[in-house]
């Protein structure tokens, strides 16, 4: 028994070097990173420019806290909101983090504490994220959850159009569903969501924090569905491997998160904003945003083409495949096969490598796929 807590399922792997796609664990043997720590290395491992960023950081300021002015986060803060329609940040330390800064203040602002979120659904494992989650093994156990979260099915228009009333303060979900199996929100399904939104006070929190920052080809998922969320959550591919999250919101929300009304002692530390700004400088490139979308269309057709049973769901380099198998046995023999892969629920196995992939990566994981899948 070692000292750690055991609340992970660790892998018989320690992950010790990488560059790029490839790492390499303690005994030598190389892999494709299929997995970017789960979205997370956007621009892979130990990518030049991030190197860079972190060690110039780390020679001037590493932490003053957020008593002071922040030149460095009104600098990311403007990258980010950009030709958005979303005007203000708040940054934090993950995506937990961010999906609670998004419910306080929605529920701050609007006076109003029902929030709708879906089933199937993944925003975190604190309390209030949890809460919003809707997956019972994420809550099993833990007591009384934050109460008015209402949990309905996913893309079911009806089901939202009816749940809907004077006392809902905002819907909050995922446009891709992540940990639930991959799962795109509907064009209909948005369609009715931007109704209801336009149509009444309800608040939209579109919780990015794994679609966003290039992952399905453009800066945002959101800017390709006709929705224009209030609140925007992100952290993961943000950071490129250096934990910070944040939220974005429209010019209204502005004087609800006043002084005192919430707050992180090491949210927007120098080190974090200076790497998301080396990040979003490669990433939010308009050529480098159309190569994620060359790379995706390429990636779908060789999965369909090598995996004709299976079905390929997603967009950008943010895809899954699954075929009505569990597939815990096939990420394990992938492993060993020589590419890392996670699972998105039981059925669907998902690939998330980095924004920087090449073709000649994403075939050799195609051919290894194959391998493993039909043997």
């Amino acid at each position: 028994m070692g000292a750690l807590f055991q609340n992970y399922a660790r892998r018989p792997i320690a992950i010790v070097e990488g560059k790029g796609t490839e790492v390499f664990d303690s005994t030598g043997k190389r892999y494709l990173d299929f997995t970017s720590g789960i979205a997370v290395c956007a621009l892979g491992h130990a990518h030049p420019i991030l190197v860079k960023a972190i060690q110039e950081q780390s020679e001037k300021l590493w932490h003053i806290s957020n008593l002071f002015q922040s030149p460095g986060q009104e600098k990311l803060a403007e990258t980010l909101v950009e030709n958005l329609h979303l005007s203000h940040a708040f940054f934090c330390n993950s995506g937990a983090e961010a999906n609670e800064a998004a419910i306080k203040l929605a529920r701050k602002h609007t006076g109003k504490h029902k929030i709708i979120v879906f089933q199937q659904s993944f925003h975190g494992r604190t309390f209030g994220a949890m809460s919003a989650t809707g997956q019972d093994k994420v809550r099993n156990g833990f007591g009384p959850l934050v109460s008015e979260f209402i949990t309905l099915p996913f893309n079911d228009a009806a089901a939202l159009k009816a749940a809907v009333d004077g006392e809902t303060a905002a819907i909050m979900l995922e446009l891709i569903q992540g940990e639930g199996g991959v799962n795109p929100v509907t064009d209909e399904f948005a369609a009715a969501i931007n109704e209801i939104h336009q149509s009444t006070d309800v608040l939209l929190i579109v919780d990015e924090v794994q679609t966003g920052i290039g992952r399905t080809g453009t800066r945002f998922a959101f800017e390709q569905t006709v929705l224009k969320p209030d609140i925007v959550s992100m952290a993961k591919g943000l950071g490129g491997g250096f934990p910070i999250g944040g939220i974005l919101g429209t010019a209204e929300m502005f004087d609800t998160f006043s002084a005192g009304t919430h707050g992180t002692t090491f949210g927007g530390n120098p080190l974090g904003v200076a790497v998301a700004q080396a990040v979003l400088g490669e990433v939010f490139k308009d050529e480098f945003l159309q190569s994620v979308q060359e790379k995706s269309v390429y990636f779908i057709n060789r999965l369909k083409e090598a995996l004709p049973h299976a079905k390929v769901n997603g967009k950008g380099l943010m895809l899954g495949v699954g075929w009505g198998e569990e597939v815990a046995p096939y990420v394990a023999a992938l492993d060993e096969a020589g590419l890392l892969t996670v699972a998105a629920g039981p059925y669907v196995i998902r690939l998330l490598p980095p924004l920087t992939v090449s073709k000649e990566e994403i075939d050799e994981a195609v051919n290894i796929l194959k391998s493993v899948i039909t043997k």
